[in-house]
């Protein structure tokens, strides 16, 4: 965490240039939580009326923040609301010690900005186990709060960042009867990601108007359809993450919009990709689809099965099209499966076909879409109308040598 990573081989060529959201402001510092010198905290302001939707970790040991946020958020924030994020320490698995971190940063952010604290949501990322330094945090509120910026996302998306080797943002105007509506995003996520909600911390803003229960509707049902959809080492974090803020500045109500709803969706998606373009050690971008199955649950399970087998991963990084191990993934998974009607992809290349290797199989072909850094396994059971689709990316040693020298 503390040495500069090479930028993933799956990054975007650069950071998007994002719309600027009306009636949201950033500034960030490095306070020093667990380095010197590197900007650690990030603050955003959001303006009075904003509606707040969100969905977080369902980890039994989800941190202190993540239940602090959890038990804020609803309604309209009418007095405007407050955006706290640290990285280098996740106030984690930190006892009463944690909880009373939380009130201090709340209630500091509270008196430099004049947001109530009951509106003010805090995020922390990085180590678990150790005591979050919040004084360093507070001492440079005031610095954060004079320092507002409408246009300073950019630099809010790489305070937030651990082990990510990029910033990850991503975009929309819309158009929505005729008036204009922006949608921003920023994420960050590398390791320790199998969301069982959303994905490590995440935050969106919009312009548009929302009723709150609406805007909290449309991102549970993306959540499900994106960041729910992703894996880079099957494991949960303690302090998964998400926030979604309508400001409500453009006047523009979407409570019922079709077109805002897809962009939010795509938005969701497209940084749900980035975080797994970045996953550690990564240098394949991997979909794993699966159709044909008994229900869409079964489809899920039968995906997740093969996107988290480390058999899979380390194939895929050795660039090895061995089909078998999906066939040991998909019989493993626990949902409904026969064997005689299974077929499978990689690719274009139709690799088995009815429970054994299809007799128009090539090797050659296979091997060559494994060297590509996009890969594509398709797998159809046979069994009914079951679909569903998850993105992951191989393992390589980089996991390993990232993830052993972590606290150092």
């Amino acid at each position: 965490m503390g040495k500069s990573l090479a930028v993933s081989p799956l990054a975007p060529a650069a950071f998007p240039d994002l719309p600027v959201i009306a009636g949201v402001t950033f500034a960030t510092a490095a306070a020093g939580v667990k380095y010197q010198g590197r900007t650690d905290v990030m603050l955003a302001l959001l303006a009075p009326g904003t509606a707040m939707a969100g969905a977080f970790t369902r980890s039994a040991t989800r941190a202190a923040p993540v239940l602090d946020c959890q038990a804020k958020l609803g309604g309209i924030a009418e007095e405007g609301a407050a955006i706290l994020v640290n990285s280098g320490n996740a106030n984690a698995f930190t006892g009463q010690g944690g909880v009373d971190a939380v009130s201090a940063i709340t209630a500091a952010v509270a008196q430099a900005t004049g947001v109530p604290q009951a509106r003010v949501f805090t995020s922390s990322t990085g180590v678990i186990g150790e005591p979050l330094p919040y004084n360093r945090i507070t001492a440079a509120l005031g610095d954060l709060a004079a320092g507002q910026n409408a246009e300073g996302i950019a630099a809010a998306a790489k305070a937030i960042m651990t082990t990510d080797t990029f910033p990850k943002g991503a975009g929309a105007e819309i158009d929505v009867d005729g008036q204009k509506v922006r949608i921003a995003g920023i994420a960050k996520g590398s390791g320790m990601i199998a969301p069982d909600m959303a994905t490590m911390l995440v935050y969106i803003f919009t312009d548009a108007k929302a009723d709150q229960v609406a805007l909290q509707r449309m991102v549970s049902e993306h959540c499900d359809r994106t960041f729910n959809c992703i894996t880079v080492d099957s494991d949960t974090s303690t302090s998964d993450s998400l926030l979604v803020a309508a400001t409500g500045a453009s006047g523009v109500d979407v409570s019922d919009s079709a077109a805002f709803n897809t962009a939010l969706h795509d938005l969701m998606r497209d940084l749900a990709h980035q975080v797994v373009r970045d996953g550690e050690g990564a240098s394949k971008f991997v979909e794993v689809t699966i159709s044909g199955a008994a229900s869409d649950d079964d489809a899920r399970t039968h995906a997740m099965a093969i996107a988290n087998s480390p058999l899979i991963k380390t194939a895929v990084a050795g660039e090895d099209p061995n089909w078998g191990r999906v066939v040991m993934a998909i019989g493993k998974s626990g949902a409904a499966a026969d064997r005689d009607r299974l077929s499978i992809r990689f690719g274009d290349v139709e690799v088995a076909k009815d429970g054994w290797r299809s007799p128009a199989y090539s090797e050659e072909a296979a091997a060559a879409h494994m060297k590509s850094q996009e890969i594509l396994i398709s797998v159809d059971l046979g069994l009914g109308e079951g679909t569903a689709t998850v993105w992951t990316c191989d393992l390589t040693h980089g996991y390993i040598e990232i993830n052993a020298d972590y606290r150092s």
